[in-house]
């Protein structure tokens, strides 16, 4: 029998930090600017991934809580280690399990770069419509792919489409073609969100050489 040893970046935490979670930072403490909600708020975050968007909301919104959720036990487990902090509850669970969730039981409602990987959006966003209480916000973000989001990844999967056109269909832009400002604004209107508004949120990638671009990659 012989047994796997491939390496699984979305259960290894630090790994996911080093190619992603640098940049992530930056762009959760922008939305977080963005949303502008008062403080003392019960906020619940779907797919909290290590963290980057759960700390920034303890960092810049005084919450009176906060339940963050992730199937991942690698991410999760990255995350309560750098968000110790008592206000936090992180949880192993995806948007299927949003379901059991108390109707009106949080005022605030997020998710983070993870919309992309949710089968079934328009259910998820519907069921973080059902939890929030009334006049309440739902709110995420994801890379605009198709316009050029994320554009140290794009960079990179440009290069191996010209080295090998097969590999065309796994490019971001081709697997998420609904995230772009009209794709996101239809999207929460079939979920059934009130008053849907979107606006684009930029943070440079800088890298130091071309090692510290590519390690990630491997």
């Amino acid at each position: 029998m012989v047994a796997s040893t491939r390496h699984d970046a979305w259960q290894a935490g630090e790994s996911y930090d080093a190619y992603m979670g640098r940049w992530s930072r930056p762009i959760a403490s922008r939305f977080l600017n963005w949303l502008e909600v008062p403080e003392g708020l019960d906020w619940l975050e779907v797919g909290c991934g290590t963290g980057a968007l759960t700390e920034a909301i303890v960092r810049h919104c005084a919450p009176a809580g906060v339940t963050a959720i992730d199937p991942s036990e690698g991410f999760i487990s990255l995350a309560r280690a750098r968000v110790a902090d008592p206000r936090v509850r992180f949880r192993i669970g995806d948007a299927a399990s949003l379901a059991r969730m108390s109707a009106a039981s949080r005022d605030v409602a997020v998710g983070g770069l993870v919309l992309n990987f949710i089968p079934d959006r328009v259910a998820a966003l519907a069921d973080m419509m059902r939890i929030v209480r009334r006049d309440g916000v739902v709110a995420f973000y994801v890379w605009d792919y198709p316009g050029g989001g994320i554009e140290f990844m794009r960079t990179f999967r440009t290069a191996a489409v010209e080295l090998d056109p097969e590999v065309r269909d796994l490019t971001q832009n081709s697997r998420f073609p609904f995230c772009t400002p009209e794709g996101l604004i239809a999207l929460a209107r079939e979920a059934g969100l009130r008053f849907p508004e979107c606006m684009a949120i930029e943070a440079p990638s800088v890298f130091s050489d071309f090692e510290d671009y590519w390690l990630p990659f491997t």
